[in-house]
């Protein structure tokens, strides 16, 4: 594949580092200083569009990327009011988006387990859920994309929960996100279910960025052959 990539930062060169590994080529970089070079005749020859940029930014870019008729992957977060109008650009144009809030194999395998866990601890109310999420000092968005995703989960089979809140102090039927900031960490996420008598929980601890790049890039391939809206549990057939 000839792969454009939006957004040339340190997820940027993770995934330009996986695709050339993989074979592919990186036929085009933008990045905040040539936004105006995302044009058609400059994308004629890409297969895939990556993208990862900022909150403020994203929409705009992965919108200018469907109409340009390209396969679109974005793992920005903290832009998804506006998802909807993006999906349905997509199927106006029978184009394919695929979007996560985290690209990473593991943390894929990670929702999938914090699904069923939700599902097996339904029933014991006596268990309050609580999340913890900690990122490197860059990462703008809090609590982290993939800490919602995980309390959306929850939420979706333990009809217990109404919602998720950022405060301490909170009604039961709200799942608390603790969001810390330290040094460089790729993302640590935890799931913890208390009681007076003990607690259970699952963690997923990111060592770097190589996982993310790897789950981008696989779904880039998955993009450039096959039409739609998907998410990572099709491209990891989960």
């Amino acid at each position: 594949m000839n792969i454009a990539l939006i957004g040339y930062g340190k997820m940027g060169k993770a995934i330009e580092q996986i695709a050339l590994q993989r074979q592919h080529t990186i036929g085009l970089i933008i990045d905040q200083n040539n936004s105006s070079d995302l044009i058609p005749e400059n994308v004629q020859s890409i297969d895939v569009i990556i993208e990862f940029t900022r909150p403020e930014s994203a929409f705009e870019n992965i919108q200018k990327s469907i109409l340009l008729g390209k396969p679109v992957i974005s793992g920005t977060t903290g832009w998804l009011d506006k998802i909807t109008i993006i999906e349905e650009l997509t199927k106006k144009i029978n184009g394919t988006f695929i979007y996560s809030s985290n690209f990473s194999i593991g943390v894929n395998l990670f929702f999938e387990l914090n699904r069923k866990f939700a599902i097996l601890m339904k029933n014991y109310e006596s268990y309050q859920i609580k999340m913890e999420e900690i990122h490197h000092t860059e990462k703008k968005d809090s609590p982290s994309g993939t800490a919602i995703s995980l309390a959306q989960s929850i939420i979706q089979e333990n009809k217990n929960y109404k919602n998720w809140t950022i405060h301490q102090e909170h009604p039961k039927t709200e799942i608390y996100i603790e969001s810390k900031r330290k040094g460089d960490t790729p993302g640590t996420h935890i799931v913890q279910y208390t009681s007076i008598i003990d607690d259970l929980e699952i963690k997923h601890t990111a060592h770097n960025r190589i996982g993310f790049a790897q789950g981008v890039v696989l779904a880039a391939e998955f993009a450039n052959q096959n039409k739609g809206i998907f998410s990572m549990k099709d491209v990891l057939n989960l």
